[in-house]
């Protein structure tokens, strides 16, 4: 049965625990949200792991419970905030459980601190530029273009809010004090960061994802030694972990139990 705790502070961080404490049981799963979520995304699948290990379920500075981070942190801030935190806990087996955004904290805190965690298994995991057709790298110049421009226009004195809300994205609209991360994020490429993550990694992607297609988790593939990749049918970036949960909940009990042994 889910025996939720209240989110406790952990340096920067709020944690959410579920399950046996840690020390009691030989594995500790560690849940790290996307961007826009929260602890609860992963509630249902960190449920179902219970009699498996000790349960964490981050909420990273910025979210949940969370405040936001003193500047506008990259990636790599958040990994050395959370290696803080895991160097006061009992070590036992750790697997790092990323979507999206979690991800990209995942592989910095692999690669920057090799001995935090012991494997990971990455949903969606974000963190590469977008490979773009002719055509659509046409488009994105032409609206950098344009929102140059009303950037000009704002410093003779035009008001030009509302028009450059139009050429955000949905989550740069509403990150608010977050919006500083958010671009450090989307800016970013991992690909020398991945190429340093020595433990086992197992990259899931869903078939109709457009925020992170399946080609990114290919190359993630090729940049990490011995990464393994699933594509499963059907889902996007968010049903993976809603109608896809237990197609991922099997894919994480198989990997769990090779960490394992």
């Amino acid at each position: 049965m889910l025996t939720e705790d209240l989110p406790v502070a952990a340096g920067p961080l709020a944690v959410v625990s579920l399950g046996a404490p840690l020390g009691d049981v030989p594995l500790h799963f560690i849940w790290a949200h996307g961007w826009g979520h929260d602890h609860r995304a992963f509630l249902p699948l960190a449920s179902a792991f219970e009699r498996q290990g000790s349960q964490s379920l981050i909420e990273f500075p910025g979210f949940g419970q969370a405040p936001p981070p003193p500047t506008a942190w990259t990636t790599a801030d958040y990994a050395d905030a959370t290696a803080a935190w895991l160097a006061g806990l009992p070590r036992m087996r750790r697997i790092w459980i990323g979507h999206s955004f979690g991800c990209r904290v995942g592989l910095q805190l692999a690669a920057r601190h090799p001995d935090a965690v012991d494997a990971m298994f990455l949903i969606a995991a974000a963190g590469l530029q977008r490979a773009r057709s002719p055509l659509e790298q046409v488009s994105l110049k032409a609206r950098i273009a344009a929102y140059k421009s009303l950037k000009l226009l704002g410093r003779l004195g035009v008001d030009t809010a509302a028009m450059r809300n139009r050429f955000g994205s949905a989550d740069y609209r509403s990150a608010g004090p977050m919006r500083g991360v958010l671009v450090n994020a989307v800016r970013e490429d991992l690909s020398d960061v991945a190429r340093q993550v020595r433990c086992p990694v197992e990259l899931v992607y869903g078939e109709n994802d457009t925020e992170t297609p399946p080609e990114m988790g290919e190359r993630f593939a090729r940049f990490i030694p011995g990464a393994t990749l699933t594509i499963l049918p059907r889902f996007d970036h968010i049903t993976i972990l809603t109608a896809g949960l237990h197609q991922v909940q099997n894919q994480l009990a198989t990997f769990a139990a090779r960490v394992q042994s």
